[in-house]
């Protein structure tokens, strides 16, 4: 079945490809955002053979039940690919207007032991019998799958689209090659999430030798955001009465590393860097948001340093996704 079905789809399979080439391409997040572009011209437009603006403005206009940043997260995509048609003279259509980013106010769940104990029991307790070959894969996979959310502090969307070849087994180092912004980089793990890890790929393995993604779904892709969402909600509120979403483990990862800074040699500017490659910020000053959250963190930076919070770290807009 062809992934593109609108009279853009030549063109859309070009873009399709030099992204990838160019490894400026996050499948996970900008693909299904280009398909839903494609099914609106379908249906919109049945009859079209040529792109024009009121097309892409109503695809495009920021919707009422949208956030300035939902809207820029769904149309990025296309407004990447009309500059795509633009430079190589296939189309004279504007590019639409990207709404501006805006501040996230959201304060993120703050995790106890007991909720986290629970949610991993939860995790554990699937059924140990599985009645077919998916229920099996889900049982070998939630427990290592959320404990790698966990104990990384990587984003969702980066440990669906794993590849194999993205894990290296021998020295414990995971390759994000596609991540918010294009921003690669490499996690290490920790020893124990390491030998889970290879537990986790032997028993996998059985059951998709050839597997091309690290936590496989069936016909050889990737889990989509609705199975993370999907099964957080079903084990969290088997045990738990609050409310916490998948991605919220990246921000307790953060916050519990900061809260480990008060009691050892302080040495700010390395923990900074390290917290800040690991996470995959684009810059030192994105990471600012997590102290916010840190009960008397800027108090705790002044005694340290003998510097105000501020001219440690500058304000800056926070720039995470929650997906």
């Amino acid at each position: 079945m062809n992934k593109f079905t609108s009279f853009l789809a030549p063109l859309m399979e070009a873009y399709l490809s030099y992204q990838k080439v160019s490894r400026h391409w996050n499948e996970a997040s900008y693909e299904p955002n280009l398909v839903l572009f494609d099914r609106y011209l379908k249906k919109q437009y049945p009859q079209a053979v040529l792109l024009s603006q009121k097309m892409v403005n109503g695809w495009c206009h920021k919707r009422d039940t949208e956030t300035n940043n939902s809207c820029r997260s769904r149309i990025y995509v296309v407004v990447s690919f009309i500059r795509y048609l633009r430079k190589r003279g296939k189309t004279d259509i504007v590019e639409p207007v990207i709404p501006r980013k805006e501040r996230c106010t959201y304060i993120p769940h703050s995790f106890t032991e007991a909720e986290l104990e629970n949610f991993f029991r939860a995790c554990d307790s699937l059924p140990s019998v599985p009645r077919n070959p998916e229920q099996l894969s889900r049982k070998i996979t939630i427990p290592v799958f959320f404990r790698l959310l966990y104990s990384s502090g990587i984003r969702t969307n980066e440990a669906r689209i794993l590849r194999v070849e993205d894990i290296d087994l021998c020295h414990g180092i995971v390759n994000i090659r596609y991540s918010k912004g294009y921003a690669q980089h490499y996690v290490v793990l920790h020893d124990s999430m390491l030998e889970l890890l290879k537990k986790y790929d032997a028993a996998i393995s059985k059951q998709y030798p050839d597997r091309t993604y690290f936590f496989p779904a069936r016909g050889d892709t990737f889990h989509r955001r609705s199975w993370v969402q999907k099964n957080f909600r079903e084990l969290w509120d088997k045990y738990n009465h609050s409310h916490a979403t998948a991605y919220e483990l990246r921000h307790h990862y953060a916050i519990e590393n900061i809260n480990r800074w008060t009691d050892e040699g302080f040495g700010f500017d390395a923990k900074l860097l390290y917290l800040s490659k690991s996470m995959g910020h684009k810059t030192l000053e994105s990471t600012k948001y997590y102290y916010s959250l840190v009960p008397g963190m800027a108090d705790i930076l002044e005694d340290k340093t003998g510097l105000d919070f501020e001219s440690i770290v500058p304000g800056v807009d926070y720039e995470e996704s929650y997906q």
